[in-house]
């Protein structure tokens, strides 16, 4: 793996499985100097471990990025444990499917905190810690639900198509002072947090339904995000990368 990102100092939230982790993994054998960032500090520690295993470099951050204060705490742990902060992956989610007369408040204002608010704050913590020449790489984790929907997603669907509005506009504003703002856009892949929602029978529809023939995987979306995050991309800024192997904008 090329080491084009070696020196710099990166954040992943939400990294203590899934795509998060696999993103942090991919970041660090990229060279990156990794916060993984998590609730449960068993996580943490063994994202951790598993990357400076691997020949990487990371440290725990575990912090509640569902608040302003918790999402600038933990970019300014990680600004200060690598003396620079230089890429911010707001990945944390917590998702809740239901039917438009099921949604209840409590759902609402939790995926809202999370999925929502924390990557608006996220952002700005971000902007404040990157150095105003170097400039940085923000990436967004949104969703193909942004770009197509399905029942019981109001919500879901709703907080992805606004991070793919913040995105853009954080990109227009940012872009001035070296700072890239992209966003990825999976389809459903595998993880632990995915399992409830998935069984063979929607799994084979899916897959039916892919030009590539297979559900993606968590490496998959983590590469995506690490080329977004890489000098490879330079000048890409404000763009949604769809990673579904083609399945949001073909009919087979």
């Amino acid at each position: 793996m090329q080491q084009d990102l070696a020196g710099r100092v990166a954040l992943v939230t939400g990294a203590g499985a899934g795509i998060g982790r696999a993103t942090a993994r991919q970041l660090a054998a990229r060279g990156a100097i990794v916060g993984v960032n998590d609730l449960k500090q068993e996580l943490v520690d063994d994202a951790v471990a598993a990357i400076e295993a691997a020949g990487g470099k990371a440290f725990p951050v575990v912090r509640n990025v569902a608040t302003r204060e918790g999402i600038a705490q933990a970019v300014r742990q990680a600004a200060e444990h690598g003396s620079r902060f230089d890429i911010l992956v707001n990945n944390a989610a917590w998702v809740r499917y239901q039917h438009v007369p099921d949604i209840m408040p409590e759902t609402l204002d939790r995926m809202l905190d999370i999925g929502f608010k924390a990557v608006v704050w996220g952002m700005q913590a971000a902007a404040e810690a990157m150095d105003g020449e170097r400039g940085g790489a923000i990436v967004n984790v949104a969703s193909t639900a942004a770009l197509k929907s399905a029942p019981g997603s109001v919500v879901y669907s709703g907080i992805k198509a606004g991070v793919l509005g913040i995105t853009r506009a954080a990109a227009a504003e940012l872009g001035a002072r070296g700072i890239r703002v992209n966003a990825v856009c999976p389809s459903a892949v595998p993880t632990e947090g995915t399992q409830r929602n998935r069984n063979a029978e929607r799994d084979a529809r899916r897959i039916a339904s892919t030009p590539m023939g297979r559900l993606g995987t968590v490496d998959d979306v983590a590469g995506a995000i690490a080329f977004l995050a890489s000098d490879e991309a330079r000048f890409i800024t404000a763009q949604a990368l769809v990673v579904d192997g083609g399945i949001t904008f073909t009919t087979l």
